[in-house]
């Protein structure tokens, strides 16, 4: 009992109780239809209330796993549900017009079908595309003055894989194929790779070794990584043969080039704070930061990086929320600046949560660094 008094616990009973009673005036007719509307909000309630307050378990049984599938499968419909309702009811506000009576009362009597049936067409093509897999997104980033024998080095992003209920080997499987076959210089994995802990997702996590084995790999904790166990995580990384960054900077050279490959940890990461900084580091004609956060972009720029690599907001994921997350972060998905700085934000390989996405594509990045003053042919045997 005492755990479901937490403050985060309940702020999340309020927040779906007024969730609920809005959904409850305007779309559920009697009292039939109201019960009917509080199981998924009660569902809903049970993974942050049963689950997210205790220590992840190594095995969990299958009513676990319904329960926890169930619920995350109700948080994307009612966000769908809560959603439309509010679509239907500003159309509903602006119809209010003697004008545009006829149009008021046909959406009025259509409304909440309509929400009903366009909630659970938007769940059904988002979870399709969800489990479709990631295709690659190719980002060519223009760079002044970028040392010839960087010219065309190619980066492949894994962001947000987050291995787990969801996504399991077959999927991580996939990533890595398609991976390979882009033929990177280097892998950069930007984080939530994994939701459990090691004993128990060690055997999907598996075909990620091939990244490293092909070219180098290099691994930042993310906030789920932390919450899944940091330290098992980092040294079954660093067996994995995987450069795991915390808080520090590697130098590559590629012919006459110097890349230098920083990494800071996640907030969650309790051990220590997060660090940016290129204090004692050796001259580099391109700067790499890799930070699972985008809002470490400020801190990046100042401390002289060239381009920061991020995931974590997945872009939203799916309706509404690829709205909502515009008003969390400045840089929330793709390509943009922070000062003299690109920072490019993944939407993420996987998804958390809901295996749902609408709105929004999981991706494979891959970014080409091009000489800003040639064109970028890539070699023949690239």
């Amino acid at each position: 009992m005492k755990r479901l008094l937490q403050p985060f616990i309940l702020a999340v009973t309020v927040i779906l109780a007024v969730g609920y009673g809005y959904l409850a005036v305007r779309l559920a007719g009697g009292t039939g239809g109201r019960i009917a509307l509080a199981i998924p909000f009660i569902v809903i309630w049970i993974v942050p209330a049963l689950y997210w307050t205790r220590e992840r378990k190594p095995e969990e049984t299958w009513l676990d796993n319904v329960a926890q599938q169930a619920s995350y499968l109700s948080m994307a419909w009612v966000s769908f549900l809560l959603g439309l309702t509010v679509v239907r009811d500003l159309a509903l506000l602006v119809t209010a017009i003697p004008a545009l009576a006829s149009t008021h009362a046909a959406i009025n009597q259509a409304g909440a079908p309509a929400v009903l049936i366009g909630s659970l067409l938007a769940l059904a093509i988002g979870a399709a595309t969800a489990l479709r897999g990631p295709p690659v997104k190719e980002i060519e980033i223009r760079i002044p003055g970028l040392h010839p024998d960087l010219h065309g080095l190619r980066i492949v992003q894994i962001s947000d894989l987050h291995v787990g209920r969801n996504i399991r080997r077959r999927y991580v499987e996939g990533v890595v194929e398609r991976a390979r076959r882009l033929a990177p210089d280097l892998v950069a994995l930007t984080g939530d790779m994994v939701d459990g802990p090691v004993e128990r997702l060690a055997p999907d996590v598996a075909p990620l070794a091939a990244l490293a084995e092909d070219r180098g790999a290099f691994f930042v904790l993310g906030n789920h990584d932390c919450y899944s166990g940091a330290p098992g995580w980092i040294a079954h990384f660093r067996q994995m043969g995987v450069r795991v960054l915390l808080n520090e900077h590697t130098v590559l050279r590629r012919g006459t080039s110097t890349l230098l490959i920083g990494g800071v940890v996640d907030p969650a990461y309790r051990p220590m704070p997060p660090a940016i900084s290129l204090d004692g580091a050796p001259r580099a004609d391109f700067r790499l930061l890799l930070a699972h956060n985008p809002r470490f972009a400020p801190l990046g720029a100042r401390a002289g990086f060239d381009l920061q690599l991020s995931g974590h907001t997945h872009a939203g994921q799916f309706f509404p929320w690829t709205l909502v997350i515009r008003l969390v972060h400045a840089h929330v998905a793709g390509l943009s600046r922070e000062g003299h700085m690109w920072v490019y934000v993944s939407a993420g390989t996987g998804t958390w949560g809901p295996p749902v996405r609408f709105g929004t594509r999981p991706e494979i990045t891959l970014i080409k660094l091009v000489s800003a003053e040639r064109p970028f042919q890539r070699p023949a045997n690239g």
